[in-house]
């Protein structure tokens, strides 16, 4: 037992205390989660591209007519355009591009036309040609078609100033040619949000079979392909080694600098290289969200650096970094490109699926006629059902087999 005399020994300076845990938001649900995803980030400033490079970007303004469409009355079949009943004498031939004809068609008179040609005036509609007879005389004889058979009237696909699609849809192939139907060069879109992603971990190899004690990086050649398919734009990968602790944290400032949104994989759980979540706290990150009440995937997060810079947080697992990718990043990106989030659809789901407490599970479905049958193979870090199945459903505590679920697409 120490003297009276003797002195305790000092206390160790708070710097050299290990610090505090980050302070934890509260673990929201699944659903919650991708809203609160989808809407954190403003949208990414409008661009003016052409056409052939506006594939996949977002609009950014709603498509409208610069002119009523068609533009003028149109043949929609090849044949004769009459007036009145027939026999019809021929007067001429109009073909698509050419002049208009001139003069207007009076009663038992006809032109020959090609489907896409001008209509003439006073022409009650189009007879087909095979349902069209040459006479001897020249005269053209067959059934009188109803009034407007076979036209296409000024304006009766759209009218001029008309709104063919909303900001916020995704351009594809389908509205380049309508843009271009409308007489548009250009569209005002906005740009693929650009991600930079992190693969952490110093068991993974990155080539051929993994030796005793490491793990194939699955993750590398997965999320470019994901980012991708969600809408980004891939800026760079690099893989990052857990240690030293300094390397992650090196490694998202300079991602954060040159990109958007970083992608970190790993270091989100509670493990002794797990250090995103102190980076983030250090750093002054505005944690949107912290843990969601899933599973796989439950330790994802996402949070705002300064300047409207991102980073999401996936797990290790490749299974469960998908989830989360699909859960956290592909709403990040669409808020980012203006566009909503889709509501889900919903399809009966059957197969041996256990509900968890509290927990929304995901798993891998494939088509099964008008529903939808659970795939197997989807451990957190196995991705044989995610690879073969056509969309994650969402299985909520109250589920039972055959029950609807919302389904999460995995292509397209």
């Amino acid at each position: 037992m120490p003297s009276a005399t003797t002195k305790a020994a000092p206390s160790a300076p708070d710097t050299a205390r290990p610090a505090p845990p980050p302070v934890r938001t509260p673990v929201v649900s699944w659903a919650r989660a991708r809203e609160l995803a989808g809407g954190a980030p403003r949208p990414l400033p409008v661009r003016t591209v052409p056409l052939a490079g506006a594939a996949g970007l977002t609009l950014a303004r709603g498509l409208e007519t610069l002119q009523a469409l068609p533009a003028f009355d149109t043949a929609a079949m090849d044949g004769y355009a009459v007036a009145g009943p027939g026999p019809w004498r021929v007067r001429g031939a109009v073909r698509a591009g050419g002049a208009p004809w001139a003069g207007v068609l009076g009663a038992g008179q006809c032109v020959e036309i090609s489907t896409g040609a001008p209509v003439p005036p006073g022409a009650d509609a189009v007879l087909p040609l095979e349902a069209a007879a040459a006479g001897e005389d020249g005269a053209v004889s067959g059934p009188l078609p109803p009034p407007g058979r076979h036209v296409r009237r000024t304006g009766e696909d759209a009218p001029a100033g008309c709104r063919l699609a909303p900001a916020g849809t995704r351009v594809g192939p389908a509205l380049l040619g309508l843009a271009a139907s409308c007489g548009h060069d250009a569209l005002e879109v906005r740009p693929r949000p650009r991600v930079g992603v992190l693969v952490t971990g110093d068991e993974l190899d990155h080539a051929g079979r993994p030796g005793p004690g490491r793990v194939r990086d699955a993750l590398g050649p997965l999320l470019p392909a994901l980012v991708a398919e969600l809408g980004g734009e891939l800026s760079r990968l690099r893989h990052v080694p857990d240690r030293p602790a300094g390397r992650l944290a090196e490694a998202v400032h300079e991602q954060a600098g040159d990109c958007g949104v970083v992608a970190v994989t790993g270091s989100t759980s509670v493990g002794a290289t797990d250090r995103l979540r102190r980076l983030l706290a250090d750093a002054g990150a505005r944690t949107v969200v912290d843990t969601v009440a899933c599973r796989p995937g439950h330790p994802m997060l996402l949070a705002e650096l300064a300047d409207r810079r991102w980073v999401v947080g996936l797990p290790g697992n490749p299974y469960a970094a998908l989830v989360a990718a699909l859960t956290l990043l592909g709403p990040l990106l669409a808020g980012l490109s203006g566009r909503p989030l889709a509501p889900l659809p919903h399809a009966h789901v059957r197969g041996p699926v256990r509900p968890a407490p509290g927990l929304t599970r995901l798993v891998p479905v494939v088509w099964d006629g008008a529903g939808a049958r659970v795939a197997g193979g989807h451990h957190a870090a196995f991705l044989q059902g995610a690879a073969a199945g056509d969309a994650l459903a969402a299985i909520t505590p109250d589920w039972t087999e055959g029950a609807p679920a919302p389904l999460l697409p995995l292509r397209g």
